[in-house]
Parts: structure tokens; C-alpha cells; sequence
């Protein structure tokens, strides 16, 4: 008589590898789709302090719902070194602006920021020369009228051999 009952499973070392590769195979995917959301989305925001940017939110935000009520939006075009802006109405009425800034800022870093303050055409276009390198941009356009800000514009553009 036989009292040894025979096992019907044993842990060998190969599936001990097999844990193993699940276990990290999950975690090293997990990385590498963390880190290709990583550079294929938003790229955020550079702010010299963070705590003061943090604190003026609010404010912004505030003042940002104000000159969207307005209805005033913006477009940038971009040919060669021509740089044109063109202050639209929503009812298609000109408007007049007494100066125009706009902010080129690469996505992430700061390097080859630079700002102009554009010339007034007249009926809402403003104009300047400036030599704008490839690549992608956030357009930052300021107007103001008797010293205050009627429009607040923020565009991303792709500038490709100096077009737009």
C-alpha cells in the first residue's frame, strides 16, 4: 500500500520566469507608455515662480473670461520675415487697437523666445518683420486701446521654412 498521493501541480523555475516576465513586462510597459504620453502631449507652461504664478491665477482667469465676453478673437499669419495680426469682431466691425504685442514662445524652453510690438495698419491689422525659425510656437497676442487690454490671444502655430 501506497500512501504517497501524487501532485498534480509543481512551481517549476520556468514559471517563476514566467511571473517574473509578467510582473516587470508590466511595469517597464507602464513606463514606456507613461513616458510617450509624456512627449506627445501638452507640453505645459514655463513660469519663472511658480508660487507668484499660482497666485495670480485667479486674477487671470478672472480678467480672461472678461476679454472672451468681449467676443474679440485674432489671427496671425506668417510669410517669410512678414509677420501680419488681424484683430476680428464677432459682428465683423473694425476695430482699433492703439498697440499690439505678441509673444513667440517655444512650447518647452525659453531660449529663442522673443517679443515685437507690431505696427498699426489701420482697420484692425497690425505688421512687423521678424524672422521666425521652423518649428512649433505659442503666439501670445496682447491689444490695447487708451492703455487697456481689450484682447488676450494665445495661439499654437507650426511655422515650416517661414511660413505659417
Amino acid at each position: 500500500m501506497n500512501s504517497t498521493q501524487e501532485k498534480s501541480f509543481v512551481f517549476t523555475g520556468w514559471h517563476m520566469v514566467g511571473v517574473m516576465v509578467l510582473f516587470f513586462g508590466t511595469i517597464i510597459s507602464a513606463n514606456f507608455y507613461m513616458a510617450w504620453q509624456a512627449t506627445h502631449s501638452w507640453s505645459g507652461l514655463v513660469v519663472q515662480n511658480t508660487c507668484i504664478a499660482s497666485q495670480e491665477f485667479n486674477g487671470k482667469v478672472a480678467e480672461a473670461k472678461a476679454l472672451a465676453a468681449t467676443g474679440l478673437s485674432g489671427e496671425v499669419s506668417i510669410e517669410g520675415d512678414q509677420i501680419r495680426y488681424r484683430i476680428k469682431h464677432p459682428q465683423g466691425l473694425k476695430v482699433e487697437a492703439d498697440a499690439l504685442t505678441l509673444n513667440f514662445k517655444r512650447p518647452v524652453g525659453e531660449y529663442q523666445d522673443f517679443t515685437l510690438q507690431l505696427q498699426r495698419v489701420g482697420g484692425g491689422v497690425f505688421e512687423a518683420r521678424h524672422a521666425v525659425l521652423p518649428g512649433a510656437w505659442i503666439v501670445e497676442a496682447n491689444a490695447t486701446e487708451g492703455g487697456k487690454r481689450i484682447l488676450h490671444h494665445t495661439e499654437r502655430v507650426s511655422v515650416d521654412g517661414g511660413q505659417r
